[in-house]
Parts: structure tokens; C-alpha cells; sequence
């Protein structure tokens, strides 16, 4: 899996064929989406255009919280499989465990299954806290790959990532940049300055240097370039440092205990 990928979240599917073709192009390898974003069949074509072999792209999709029922979540999975055009996902994600539903045990005994039916390569979840991963873990023995969450400077999740460590989980942020509201920060800024790259450059770059795989989204040309173009420099122990004191409660989503979808 690509430490660096292309997220679909909120591009209409009209828009997303040109968005993902625009990333392939300046060379992105990992596509992220999900049933409920609306673009699966955007993704599709924009893969279909490319004419990348298949084992060259890593495509990610989500299960929503309304197919988490033990016998829905294949049909679920074989309906955003017809609209991405493939017979298999790289990886295939919990989307939300949305606890007062009561299924993501479930849910995830249908993602092992389909991972055992070779309809996915690798199972994960997203939104996850530590409870909610326990509950899987024990019911099954099969640990996500993958947990995919909100994650930026002023949401550092410190806890969640020592969870995911402990574990042998993967951390996978989305939402890498706030979605904007860390990029006027004055400490990025001064960091950007010093390097001579953006401010989401920045942020980006310290995602990758504490090992977290990042999603970030956009359908400027000039931005999704610039998104992928973080290895031409490194941050010093003390720019580091400065944006982890950018910690707080910054969460721009909803909280994971609290959501059903």
C-alpha cells in the first residue's frame, strides 16, 4: 500500500473520473473511496481509462453502516465492485463501527468471508477505537490491517496510534490536513517558508515522518501534484516538534462513539 494516496471524499462522481485520472497521471498509485461517497463508478472509469495494469493500482473502498448486517455485507462489497469495473479490492474497510447499530462484529465476520472468498486482498476498518477493535479481534482472531482515521496536527490521536502500534495495526489518516484549518498556522507556515513548499506540504511531510499512510483529496491539478511531491525534503527533530504541539481537540468529523451513521 502506496504511503501516499488519492481521496475521493465529497467529489461528485461527475467530477471524479478527471480528479483520479488528473492523480494517476501525476502518479499516484493509491485510490481511496468508499459506497456511500457517492463516486465508485467516477474511480471506475478514470481506472479504466488509465489502462494501468491492475496489480499497479491499490484501490480501497468502505462497507456503509447501512450493510453491516452479516449476509448484506458480500452483495454490499459485489455492487461497489461492478461500479469500480474489478473483481477484487486491495483493501476493503469498516467504514464507520457506529456502536449503537450493534453490527461491526458482524460486519466484520463478513469482511473476513469475503476476504476468504479472494473478493478483497486485505480487510480493515475505519473510525475504530481501541474497544471497538478488541470486540473484533476477539470475535474472530483476524486483526484489521488498517484503521483509518481522523488524524492531523491539531488532531493527533496519540492514544488511538499507540493502540494501532500495539497491535501491528496500520495508521491511516483521513482528513490529513483538517480539511484546511491547520494550514494558516503559524508554526506550518514558518516551516514552510524554510523549506520552500506549501504549507500542505508540510503537513503531509510530518504524517509520513511518524509513518502514517495519508489520503489527501483535491481536484486542482496544481494541488494534487503538490500533494505527492513531499520526499524532496525532510522536516529537522524541532520542526517536528513544533507541529506536535499543534495538539488539541480538533476533531472536524464525528466522534466514533457517538456516530451511527
Amino acid at each position: 500500500m502506496p504511503q501516499v494516496g488519492f481521496g475521493v471524499f465529497q467529489v461528485p462522481d461527475a467530477e471524479t473520473t478527471r480528479a483520479v485520472s488528473l492523480a494517476l497521471e501525476a502518479g499516484y498509485r493509491s485510490v481511496d473511496t468508499a459506497a456511500v461517497y457517492g463516486n465508485e463508478a467516477g474511480v471506475g472509469r478514470a481506472l479504466a481509462d488509465a489502462g494501468l495494469p491492475r496489480d499497479e493500482v491499490f484501490v480501497t473502498s468502505k462497507l456503509w453502516v447501512d450493510a453491516m448486517a452479516r449476509d448484506v455485507v458480500r452483495p454490499a462489497l459485489e455492487r461497489s465492485l461492478e461500479l469500480l469495473g474489478l473483481d477484487h479490492l486491495d483493501l476493503y474497510l469498516i467504514h464507520w463501527p457506529a456502536p449503537g447499530r450493534g453490527r461491526y462484529v458482524e460486519a466484520w465476520e463478513g469482511l473476513v468471508a469475503a476476504r476468504e472468498a479472494g473478493l478483497v486482498r486485505e480487510i480493515g476498518v475505519s473510525n475504530f477505537q481501541p474497544a471497538h477493535l478488541d470486540a473484533i479481534v476477539e470475535a474472530t482472531g483476524v486483526t484489521p490491517v488498517v484503521n483509518q482515521v481522523e488524524l492531523h496536527p491539531a488532531l493527533q490521536q496519540r492514544e488511538l496510534r499507540a493502540a494501532h502500534a500495539a497491535r501491528g495495526i496500520v495508521t491511516e489518516a483521513w482528513s490529513p490536513l483538517a480539511q484546511g484549518a491547520v494550514l494558516d498556522d503559524a508554526a506550518i507556515a514558518r516551516v514552510a517558508a524554510a523549506h520552500g513548499v506549501t504549507a500542505a506540504q508540510v503537513v503531509l511531510r510530518w504524517h509520513l515522518q511518524q509513518g502514517t499512510v495519508v489520503i489527501p483529496k483535491s481536484v486542482t491539478p496544481a494541488r494534487i501534484a503538490a500533494n505527492l511531491d513531499l520526499f524532496g525534503f525532510e522536516l529537522a527533530d524541532d520542526e517536528m516538534a513544533a507541529i506536535d504541539a499543534l495538539d488539541r481537540d480538533g476533531r472536524t468529523g464525528p466522534h466514533p462513539d457517538r456516530f451511527d451513521g
